[in-house]
């Protein structure tokens, strides 16, 4: 069941978590091919953007390969469709606010072995210029709902052990740190969140 434009409301903003405006969790869409650029340069254009999807051969500069990776953000959640060797099926959410991308979440439906060593059920990020507001962590609450749909009890969660504002992002949707260990991805701490 996807996530769709549900969440509008107007809301008080008190500080971090609390927001202006709420932000939506919406499906990757070539509509807002624009601001993805965007917070991609942002980012800077060498630079991995977690939970993104997004593979070194991917081009997005072009609007037809903007639309081919989006296409494979959106088969990659179907069922029907064959996993590519090596990974999972996986659903790939936008954060949106008012038609601005801010960051995106993806829920990887099972682990291979590489998943479970050090990157997780989730990946997210967010773009600089929207971090500090609580949207990974309102997020990733957002999944949560989809998680269980899939079956999946608790959720894996992994962020380089240098990255404290990812470890407290985990840490504040209830994560329990299992382990701080060496990964392909450099020292990484594993946590699990109930779903």
């Amino acid at each position: 069941m996807p996530l769709t434009r549900a969440l509008p409301a107007l809301v008080a903003s008190t500080g971090p978590g609390s927001f202006d405006r709420m932000p939506e969790l919406i499906r990757p869409t070539v509509s807002l091919r624009d601001s993805w650029l965007a917070s991609r340069d942002e980012w800077g254009r060498d630079v991995q953007q977690y939970g993104s999807g997004l593979h070194p051969e991917d081009d997005v500069d072009t609007a037809a390969g903007f639309s081919a990776w989006v296409r494979r953000l959106i088969d990659e959640g179907d069922v029907c469709v064959p996993a590519a060797p090596g990974r999972v099926h996986a659903d790939y959410w936008w954060i949106v606010e008012d038609d601005t991308y801010l960051g995106c979440i993806t829920l990887r439906h099972a682990l291979n072995d590489f998943l479970l060593r050090a990157g997780g059920h989730v990946g997210y990020g967010v773009r600089p210029s929207a971090r500090g507001r609580g949207h990974a962590a309102w997020a990733l609450r957002s999944i949560l709902p989809r998680a269980r749909e899939l079956g999946l009890e608790r959720l894996l969660l992994t962020c380089a052990d240098d990255n404290p504002a990812s470890a407290r992002t985990i840490e504040n949707v209830g994560g329990t740190l299992e382990d701080v260990r060496e990964t392909e991805l450099g020292l990484t701490r594993r946590y699990w969140v109930t779903t």
